[in-house]
């Protein structure tokens, strides 16, 4: 079973900066998608980013040029670099693995998820 741990979370003010890490207990290499997600309180999950084993990247709308996703192989690592932070990015933020599909927008396709880490944005 592939695991998935995220940390970085935490409380910050508007404007300020974030790094979450996701360390995975399997070879990323082989993942088809990694990927982040969010679900703020009342609200549904949403994908934030998500980056596919040929590299390539999409974002939701409302985070490009703010959250930045990238990996390291070598580490199984995924991480989030989320920069000019506003209140609505508070919520509980998860990352994702794929193993089967290449579809990496679908929430349904990501078959290991972590625990969560929180992220607070006061204004």
């Amino acid at each position: 079973q592939v695991q998935l741990v995220e940390s970085g979370g935490g409380s910050v003010q508007t404007g300020g900066s974030l790094r979450l890490s996701c360390g995975v207990s399997a070879s990323i290499y082989n993942m088809h998608c990694l990927g982040w997600f969010r679900q703020a309180p009342g609200k549904g999950r949403e994908r934030v980013a998500s980056i596919a084993s040929d590299g390539r990247i999409s974002y939701e709308d409302s985070v490009k040029g703010r959250f930045t996703i990238s990996k390291d192989n070598a580490k199984n690592s995924l991480y989030l670099e989320m920069n000019s932070l506003k209140p609505e990015d508070t919520a509980m933020y998860n990352c994702a693995a794929a193993d089967e599909s290449q579809w990496c927008w679908r929430l349904d396709v990501y078959n290991y998820w972590g625990q969560g880490t929180q992220v607070t944005v006061s204004s």
